[in-house]
């Protein structure tokens, strides 16, 4: 049995767990590599690959101000999280604030050094990254529309990292980003009509309070109606292999999901169509294996 103390550090552990999204990160980790395996450097041994000590500190520097970037982002959202999250807030609240941003600091300085070992653009690129994360939780995150682009656009990024180690600008590789991207841009306008009280009474200008949730729903009606067009040139005018299960499913979920968010009216109701786009982006990351299953067999010798 564990002492009260021991009790007390391992709760704080699991809210500093829960601050940063710990297993957001390590969907990402996994993502990175298996993009890497299987797109962006394709043509390399799997265990050169693997083994790359270089891909390894973009991976943890990505993971580093990925981590910082959901503490700050806490840190600003703290009151309308009270409002839309109120039992994940007071799990968060077991960890001060002074800790939070003194463990933010941290983050970021050890994904400078990391990114330092590869090059000083590496140095650059993540600055410039833990700078415009701040920026967005501090002013943009407010704005409309600017605030629902900025999110897609950042988390993205740290496949950019990646993407512009290996160079590698095969046309698919921009087609698969656009279906990611319009996925992530479809979730945060979901993401607003499921958090539009707590919008609504901190002042938050987003679509829904701007405009209304119907305007919303035909924004995000549009949107998966785009992504409809990298879904389908993924499946029928690239070699994706076995993925192309994924991609025709993802077809039938998001026809699904305009279904009923017509439909949706309440918090919970847009709580789980946020949860079938969270589905859609985790399987995803999965179905990359998908790609080609024996070329990476006989990769790994």
């Amino acid at each position: 049995m564990f002492s009260r103390k021991q009790k007390h550090i391992l709760l704080k552990i699991f809210s500093l767990f829960s601050v940063v999204r710990g297993y957001n990160i390590l969907i990402v980790v996994l993502a990175q590599y298996l993009a890497s395996v299987y797109i962006f450097a394709h043509d390399k041994p799997v265990k050169e690959v693997l083994f790359d000590v270089n891909l390894l500190m973009l991976v943890l520097a990505s993971s580093a101000v990925i981590a910082g970037g959901y503490i700050i982002n806490n840190f600003y959202d703290s009151e309308k999280d009270l409002i839309n999250k109120p039992n994940k807030s007071m799990l968060d609240k077991l960890v001060s604030q002074n800790t939070k941003l003194s463990f933010y600091f941290v983050l970021n300085f050890s994904a400078i050094i990391m990114a330092s070992y590869v090059s000083f653009r590496a140095v650059i690129f993540f600055s410039i990254y833990i700078f415009a994360i701040w920026f967005y939780s501090h002013k943009l995150k407010k704005m409309l529309v600017i605030g629902n682009l900025t999110s897609a656009i950042l988390t993205i990024t740290p496949f950019f990292a990646i993407f512009t180690y290996y160079k590698n600008f095969d046309t698919v590789i921009f087609v698969h980003a656009s279906f990611l991207f319009l996925i992530i841009a479809i979730r945060e306008i979901t993401k607003d009509l499921e958090n539009l009280k707590g919008d609504l009474a901190l002042g938050y200008h987003t679509i829904p309070v701007k405009y209304g949730e119907r305007t919303a729903k035909k924004m995000v009606s549009f949107l998966v109606i785009l992504t409809l067009v990298p879904g389908y040139l993924l499946v029928y005018k690239f070699e994706v292999g076995y993925m192309y299960f994924y991609f025709n499913t993802c077809i039938v979920l998001l026809i699904v999901f305009l279904m009923l968010l017509w439909r949706s009216q309440s918090r919970i109701h847009y709580l789980l169509l946020h949860n079938v786009l969270k589905l859609i982006i985790v399987a995803g990351v999965f179905s990359i294996l998908l790609i080609d299953i024996g070329l990476v067999l006989n990769r790994l010798f």
